[in-house]
């Protein structure tokens, strides 16, 4: 990949590259993800100082979301985010079922039932007023 300054070596540390292509903000939270179980490489749980070479398959869980990325690029330092989009390759499975389940997140999160949850600004007034608080 060209004007990476990592573009002659064929692999890096995994959690250096989580943190390169932009998944975790520091190498720590990377790390702390890897150890938990929630990245993957080639279908295995692996280690932080894991070797990915490009083509290798990382599959990263975020909260409710699952990243399946195919590694084409090695970077050593942290770029900017237009620039780590390169590094990788999501899948079209993977980038379909991120957008299905934001989807239903969103659709989940308007249908809110009346009287559920804590009472907007206009109930506690009401609430106050009737209480005398």
């Amino acid at each position: 990949m060209a004007g990476t300054p990592d573009a002659g070596t064929e692999t890096q540390r995994l959690d250096k590259w989580l943190w390169a292509a932009r998944f975790f903000k520091t190498r720590n939270l990377a790390i702390e993800a890897i150890n938990g179980g929630k990245v993957q490489v080639d279908g295995q749980r692996t280690k932080p100082a894991r070797a990915v070479r490009p083509g290798s398959r990382v599959s990263v869980r975020k909260g409710p979301y699952e990243f399946i990325v195919v590694v084409r690029g090695l970077c050593a330092q942290r770029r900017p985010a237009a620039e780590a989009t390169q590094l990788y390759e999501e899948t079209a499975e993977s980038r379909s079922r991120r957008e299905h389940l934001a989807e239903q997140r969103r659709q989940a999160a308007v249908q809110r039932d009346r009287g559920a949850g804590r009472p907007t600004k206009k109930e506690r007034r009401e609430i106050s007023r009737v209480t005398g608080r």
